[in-house]
């Protein structure tokens, strides 16, 4: 084994002494070499223009050490982490954020923007401004200034369908199997439905202005349908009614079945016949068929102290019965000598 002598120890010593001393000076002695180069910056803040030397290496640096406060709102180009070079004049542009305010929707919104364009702020706020949409205090386009106050109106046009009743009638025939003073609807009425179509504008939802676009009948009204009687009704002194279509003032006689009245004697084949073939008995008259309609049923009333007739049936025919004549069958000679000619109203019943 060798030992290294005390000789040796030293000499190992100092060369380590020297080698350590040309490391640092060589580290030290470099710094100076790779020391940071000095770069020329121009800082525009919002139209004031500071130009500097400096030896920091970014725009935001450069930014903090010349005391430059900078708000979030507000916009720097380059971007703050964007290094300097030194070949040539760093150039930085600082535009100071705006103060405006929006009201919209009710509400009022305070802002702080860098943005150029109204429209630009709006896109930059997502505030929502619809084509029909009207702004006011300037136009979209225009440029923003410090204390701008905007309001955005909203603007709703729409179509709208209003409805009007149409009143309907009544209208009214004759039912000949009614009596008078009776009615009886036949078919209910029905209102129809007129449609208006109107433009409206509302601005912040409050109506602005309503314009009739088109005016329309939807539905026509179903009149309403009434019969009403035309039949009279006629209560005798005795408390009997009866139904009738027509009343007529006429003048009466009487007749028996005897040769004196009809010309003919018991033995004649139409002894007793009337012109329609019956039998002629009390309740049986003549009439003028051109008055009253041979089979039709009357009841005759008289007038002032001539007593009622009463129902009869217009069966016969007679040479003096013309107009508003009739001749009234009755039992005797006596009687009908008796009646002489009497005023009588003659009451046309219905079916």
């Amino acid at each position: 084994m060798n030992h290294i002598g005390s000789g040796n120890k030293y000499l190992f010593a100092q060369v380590l002494i020297i080698m350590i001393l040309v490391v640092i000076i060589t580290v030290f002695g470099g710094m100076e070499v790779l020391e940071e180069p000095l770069k020329e910056v121009t800082i525009n803040d919002n139209g004031s223009i500071i130009t500097l030397i400096t030896k920091e290496l970014t725009v935001g640096k450069v930014l903090e050490k010349s005391d430059i406060n900078i708000r979030e709102q507000d916009y720097i180009y380059p971007n703050p982490e964007e290094r300097l070079i030194s070949e040539k004049t760093n150039e930085i542009f600082v535009k100071r954020a705006t103060s405006i305010s929006v009201n919209v929707d009710d509400i009022k919104l305070d802002i702080l923007t860098h943005k150029t364009s109204i429209r630009e702020v709006f896109e930059e706020k997502q505030i929502e401004f619809g084509e029909s949409d009207r702004l006011e205090g300037a136009e979209i386009d225009d440029p923003v200034y410090p204390g701008m106050n905007l309001k955005i109106v909203r603007v709703k046009e729409d179509l709208i369908i209003e409805k009007q009743p149409i009143t309907f009638t009544v209208e009214k025939r004759p039912n000949k199997r009614l009596e008078q003073g009776v009615e009886k609807t036949v078919r209910e009425g029905k209102e129809g439905v007129r449609e208006f179509l109107y433009k409206v504008v509302y601005e912040d939802g409050e109506l602005k202005s309503k314009e009739l676009v088109k005016e329309a009948i939807a539905s026509a009204p179903v009149n309403k349908l009434v019969e009403y009687g035309t039949v009279a009704k006629y209560t005798t002194a005795r408390g009997e009614s009866f139904r009738y279509k027509q009343v007529i003032d006429m003048r009466s006689t009487a007749y028996t079945a005897s040769f004196k009245d009809t010309g003919k004697n018991p033995d004649h084949p139409q002894f007793g016949v009337t012109y329609t073939g019956i039998k002629a008995k009390r309740g049986v008259i003549a009439v003028d068929p051109k008055v009253i309609p041979l089979g039709t049923r009357v009841y005759i009333e008289g007038v002032g102290k001539t007593p009622d007739y009463g129902y009869a049936l217009a069966a016969d025919i007679g040479g003096g019965v013309k107009g508003n004549m009739i001749d009234l069958y009755v039992d005797t000679q006596q009687e009908a000598d008796g009646w002489g000619i009497r005023k009588v109203k003659v009451y046309i019943l219905s079916d």
